[in-house]
């Protein structure tokens, strides 16, 4: 009897674990333990990016990077050690900004309840808002993360999309984390509010087959005008181009109609119109502004829950860039 009741106490203790371990993330997860954390993060956005606009692009752009790998568990903000080279120092991220609004954000929190609001939840938040802020749409975000211990600059490569994917090797990577073709094309729309660097499309302007050659995907007058005005050497490292010209503060449908023009600065845009599936729902999204902001509020939810840790899992960060 005395092995039995040992035994069943065991089956409790270890239900009890797995249920701690798997907790659902919940809208209002802080409601009781600090019930002002929004507010905080709200407040802040709506005080400090519509005078940066393009803060917004960054934040979006951080937050997509965070899930993609390792998940939602704020990885992407953890500094370099001596031992350790952390995701925020691999090439991809080197162009990430936004680290001081989440830092800023999280001491506010922080003196408003220690300890207990993650920099995965604060990241999650602050990209909504900011998109909100400057026009665009508004989702959903549970909260109940919990912050990652591990960051590698390896992982980067292995998980995050990259600018010169072609559209099997960004639907394996969306597929890798839970997300499917619709996701890749809404998720793309992000582009709308993008800016990027010459250097992501020297190739496709300068020498795309390694022969001095231009990528034929890419409308040529387009090609032209940016190698006049913009990128006008392939060594060009630091002029910055609009994703979406003209409206690159405004979150709209611009991004798409540049993509079905040949105008998508990317490859991995181009890659968007190499599929009847894709194309379609890029069709679909251009029939309506407030459609496509429903559609990709429901994909950055999704996307938000990516991989996410929550109940005993990590551990809540009392600096976003240091494990504790």
């Amino acid at each position: 009897m005395g092995s039995q009741s040992y035994l069943r106490a065991l089956i409790i203790c270890l239900i009890a674990l797995i249920g701690s371990t798997q907790a659902q993330l919940q809208l209002g997860f802080y409601a009781k333990s600090c019930p002002k954390a929004e507010q905080i993060v709200l407040k802040y956005v709506f005080e400090h990016i519509p005078n940066v606009p393009s803060m917004a692009a960054a934040l979006i752009r951080m937050h997509f990077h965070d899930c993609f790998v390792r998940g939602c568990d704020a990885s992407v903000l953890l500094n370099s050690t001596k031992t350790n080279q952390a995701e925020k120092d691999s090439i991809p991220n080197l162009t990430l900004r936004g680290f001081d609004v989440i830092d800023n954000i999280k001491s506010l929190i922080e003196a408003e309840c220690p300890g207990v609001v993650s920099c995965a939840d604060i990241l999650a938040l602050t990209a909504r808002d900011s998109v909100h802020a400057i026009g665009g749409p508004y989702w959903n975000v549970p909260t109940g993360r919990r912050d990652g211990i591990i960051s590698k600059t390896a992982d980067v490569f292995l998980s995050l999309p990259a600018p010169f994917h072609n559209l099997t090797t960004l639907i394996t990577l969306f597929a890798n984390v839970g997300l499917d073709v619709n996701d890749l094309v809404l998720l793309s729309g992000a582009h709308t509010i993008g800016i990027a660097h010459c250097s992501t499309i020297a190739n496709r302007l300068y020498n795309f087959t390694g022969k001095g050659d231009q990528d034929p995907d890419l409308d040529s007058e387009y090609a032209k005008n940016l190698k006049t005005l913009k990128c006008k050497s392939i060594t060009d490292q630091t002029t910055l181009i609009e994703m979406d010209p003209g409206s690159r503060n405004t979150f709209d449908l611009g991004y798409y109609n540049q993509v079905v023009k040949r105008r998508g600065l990317f490859q991995s845009d181009a890659a968007l119109l190499k599929s009847s599936i894709t194309r379609s729902i890029i069709a679909s999204q251009l029939k309506s502004t407030q459609g496509f902001f429903v559609e990709f509020a429901k994909s950055m939810e999704k996307m938000g829950r990516i991989n996410v840790l929550t109940g005993i899992q990590g551990e809540i960060r009392k600096h976003c860039a240091l494990v504790n």
